[in-house]
């Protein structure tokens, strides 16, 4: 990339950091002056879970727009960092770029790997040697502990399999994901529902990472279903007003037929 197209971004980066300044200035809001990183995180939550809609729908206007406030809220927790002497936006940058050249040894150095694997071998071997002396010392201690149960399930098979704990093959795990169906049929029998729930949890774990060895994440595919539910229920209930009926009024074979109504006009 040259550094034509380098000047951009920094330019935009260096305006919105003045903003930033502005803001949290003796004279500038008051809301944004009482800001910590810890008040921030929510913010950074809900940001990041509005581009992530923008992505997975396909809006890329939307996406733009919240790829910056994304940036934004980044900026200021580094600015406040900074303003409180811990460490600079630059010492962070530095830091994750010294990081990656370090991980892709094969990219910014010498180094060759037969296949995925031995590229994720070593991924693991150079971050068990960065954690030496830290308190991060096993396999999955820098498990992020607030990632939502489906996002940490995928995280903590695809770790496991990575550090050799894995089935050895697809069929083994299918095997075992029928076990825990069976084993979650017979807890819903007993009528114990604190079984049911646990029995209920192996199989969306051992699912996941069904899923996760056909290349699929389990929490991407899921909010696609619950996006293209939406937007159908959305429709049933459009067409139901153009017709001058409520769905709260429908029987189930009446919103059924609905439904099948509007997968018919999705399939063209």
């Amino acid at each position: 990339m040259s550094d034509n197209l380098h000047d951009a971004p920094a330019r935009a980066m260096k305006e919105l950091l003045g903003v930033i300044d502005a803001l949290i200035a003796p004279d500038g809001c008051p809301w944004d002056r009482e800001q910590t990183p810890l008040s921030l995180c929510d913010y950074l939550v809900e940001e990041a879970f509005e581009l992530i809609e923008g992505i997975r729908t396909g809006d890329k206007k939307e996406a733009m727009e919240e790829l910056g406030d994304v940036m934004f809220i980044l900026l200021f927790i580094a600015t406040l960092y900074e303003r409180a002497g811990d460490h600079t936006l630059a010492d962070s940058i530095n830091h994750s770029t010294a990081k990656m050249i370090r991980r892709h040894p094969h990219v910014f150095g010498d180094k060759q790997f037969e296949d995925i694997k031995e590229l994720w071998d070593n991924w693991e071997r150079t971050k068990r040697e960065e954690n030496k002396g830290t308190d991060r010392k096993r396999v999955f201690d820098s498990l992020p502990s607030g990632l939502p149960p489906l996002l940490k399930a995928y995280r903590i098979n695809s770790k496991a399999a990575r550090n050799g704990f894995t089935w050895d093959s697809d069929e083994a795990v299918e095997a075992q994901f029928e076990r825990e169906r069976e084993e979650w049929r017979e807890a819903l029998a007993s009528g114990d529902p604190e079984a049911s729930e646990r029995e209920f949890g192996d199989c969306l774990f051992t699912l996941v990472e069904l899923g996760r060895r056909k290349g699929i994440k389990a929490n991407a595919a899921l909010d696609f279903a619950n996006q293209k539910f939406l937007a159908r229920f959305g429709k049933m209930e459009e067409l139901a007003e153009m017709r001058g009926a409520s769905l709260s009024d429908m029987s189930l074979d009446e919103m059924n037929r609905l439904w099948d109504e509007v997968k018919d006009w999705e399939n063209g």
